[in-house]
């Protein structure tokens, strides 16, 4: 067997650069693929979340299958690089093609695109992710040279998730705008004082441009006003339907987060604003619109008897879908560009002769490898609890934490805690790993998680409505979540070794296909709690739906406010309550199993390298 080398510095870039691409595009999928479905498609929360855990199903046959296929390949390029990027070409085209979804689908169709789309890019995430994790062992000596490059690639991987969760919204935004051709049905719907009812408010904003809780109102007599709706037909179903003799009262809300606003109010400009409209149908229809005003303007308006202007909003929702088409393309050229990077650099320096197992004697030494078992059990439970709070964290900032700002909010929180994720695998875990062995900083880091998420909770149920509180629980759980991540893939290598003393074969195909499939299991329980949540607490947007003109006025405060949302108060308690107290239950369990389970201590491994160097 040739002897290993240590591993150069251009490697080492080689390798964590590929982490990079690939974990940019399994983020994009996993934090925004029920965005972009539901909020931006129309596909309701629970088609999305029954579809993203049939998925996961499929892959439950289809991950161990493809490392059976990797552990059997032989080429002249090695076993894992030609996988590698056979998987990250189509992986990336999948992805571009499961964000571009034709507008003009009905709703079954596009339940089918998103299912067979996302389906698809499961699949050529597995023929991309598990020859990339099993060479590890193949080109690295146990212990610290392994650490290290695990480390070294988990720290990437988090760079490429910090980034895309950061940059997502701003870039989706900017492609959109800047590239989008409506070529889709549009319809405007305008309308006066003159003939409508139109009640108006002015909202008086603080230093932040955040509403308070002072305004003033004008009533319908009070107001001349010219409001302008311009959008997509399809943000307008809902409204102006009739069924026989039966009136179905629809609304429409546009607002400054997913509207261009143009807009004159007594002569001076408004660069915010909300506007519910609603139609019974035949000819009846009013609105409610809620302009936010800094003191000075606030201070003119508040005395004038009437209020005059003219305000069009035209709908962003066409630039969004447009937008996460081009990025999309953006992120899987990138992702090519990386790997292909890792595969040119990258050479498998040693391999371990094996007989090729069938699929069922693969299943079965999986079965006897008692701690890779714990192991992929501990990582399913650990992306369980992370996933369920990353996919409410967007609804919770829209609908309680709220506020005009709220997007501007959820993407400073986004950048905080990305930059102690990628800081704790970079230099959190170094550090601990000078004064405490593996199995002591997962202790550390599983009770710092569990903290940070009570603090999370307190936080939630006494009603706190600023950001920079939740810096402290978002400090603590994706600190952990960083140092997790690290701490998993290397004990996960360890197995390897375990795995070839007990059953005398060196499966690390099987094993880190294992870690494929039990992460993407964890981000579709995730996201079906998640949608199961949506659902039963009607969380939801409330760009159309069956709201009557009389409720317009009933939550007046909750538009003021910047909320705009049909949720209930105890909507928001069963948010905060699956997003806090489920992850703690979670982790608690992963906890409990890995303690009862895990055995492989740096002593154990010693143990295990002498023997196995004895039997070559």
């Amino acid at each position: 067997m040739e002897t290993r080398k240590g591993l150069k510095g251009a490697e080492k870039f080689a390798y964590g650069i590929g982490a990079v691409g690939k974990d940019m595009v399994y983020m994009l999928s996993a934090s925004y693929i029920l965005y972009y479905f539901q909020d931006i498609m129309g596909v309701s929360a629970i088609a999305m979340g029954i579809i993203l855990l049939i998925a996961r199903v499929f892959d439950a046959f289809n991950d161990p299958i493809m490392g059976f296929v990797v552990a059997k390949t032989r080429t002249k390029w090695g076993k894992f690089r030609p996988w590698l990027m056979i998987g990250t070409i189509t992986n990336a085209a999948v992805l571009i093609v499961m964000f571009s979804a034709p507008p003009a689908l009905n709703a079954k169709g596009l339940v089918a695109y998103a299912a067979i789309t996302y389906i698809l890019w499961g699949v050529t995430y597995t023929m991309m992710d598990i020859p990339y994790w099993s060479m590890i062992p193949a080109f690295t000596e146990g212990g610290k040279e392994r650490e290290g490059l695990s480390a070294l690639a988990r720290s990437c991987a988090g760079v490429g998730s910090a980034v895309v969760t950061i940059l997502t919204v701003m870039c989706v935004a900017g492609l959109g705008n800047a590239l989008v051709e409506r070529k889709v049905p549009t319809r405007t719907v305008t309308y006066t004082s003159s003939y409508s009812s139109i009640e108006a408010y002015v909202v008086l904003t603080d230093k932040d441009g955040d509403p308070t809780s002072e305004m003033v109102s004008f009533a319908s007599d009070k107001t001349d006003l010219k409001l302008e709706l311009t959008g997509a037909e399809k943000i307008f179903e809902g409204v102006e339907v009739q069924d026989g003799d039966n009136v179905i009262e629809g609304v429409l809300t546009m607002n400054s987060d997913n509207a261009k606003i143009d807009a004159t109010l007594n002569g001076k400009e408004i660069k915010k604003a909300t506007a519910k409209y609603a139609d019974n149908g035949k000819g009846t229809n009013s609105s409610v619109i809620v302009f936010y005003a800094d003191q000075a303007l606030y201070d003119e308006l508040k005395g004038a008897d009437v209020l005059s202007g003219s305000v069009t909003m035209e709908s962003t929702l066409e630039i969004e879908r447009v937008g996460f088409s081009y990025f999309s393309i953006i992120i899987g050229i990138l992702f090519v560009i990386f790997i292909t990077i890792t595969c040119i650099c990258i050479k498998e320096k040693s391999s371990v002769d094996m007989e090729t197992a069938s699929v069922k004697q693969m299943f079965s030494a999986l079965l006897q490898n008692d701690q890779a078992m714990t192991i992929v059990l501990t990582i399913i439970l650990v992306n369980t609890a992370t996933y369920i709070t990353s996919n409410l964290l967007i609804y919770f900032f829209k609908y309680d934490l709220a506020g005009t700002s709220w997007q501007r909010n959820y993407t400073q929180f986004n950048t905080f805690v990305g930059a102690m994720q990628i800081l704790a695998m970079m230099a959190f875990f170094p550090l601990l790993r000078k004064a405490f062995n593996t199995l002591k900083i997962f202790y550390i880091a599983v009770y710092t998680a569990i903290i940070g998420y009570v603090i999370l909770l307190v936080l939630a149920l006494t009603g706190t409505k600023h950001l920079y509180p939740f810096l402290v629980p978002g400090f603590l759980i994706m600190s952990a979540v960083g140092i997790l991540n690290v701490i998993v893939t290397i004990f996960l290598a360890n197995t390897v070794d375990y795995g070839e003393l007990k059953n005398n074969r060196r499966d690390e195909s099987v094993i880190f296909s294992m870690q494929t499939f039990v992460v993407k299991l964890a981000s579709g329980i995730a996201a079906f709690v998640a949608s199961i949540c949506l659902s039963i607490f009607s969380i939801q947007s409330d760009s159309s739906g069956s709201v009557t003109a009389s409720m317009l006025i009933k939550n007046l405060k909750d538009i003021a406010s910047g909320a705009a949302t049909k949720i209930s108060d105890s909507s928001v308690l069963g948010l905060r309550l699956v997003m806090t107290l489920a992850p703690v239950i979670v982790l608690v369990i992963a906890l409990l199993v890995f303690r009862a389970k895990y055995i492989l201590t740096d002593k154990k491994l010693e143990e295990i390298s002498a023997e196995l160097k004895a039997r070559s």
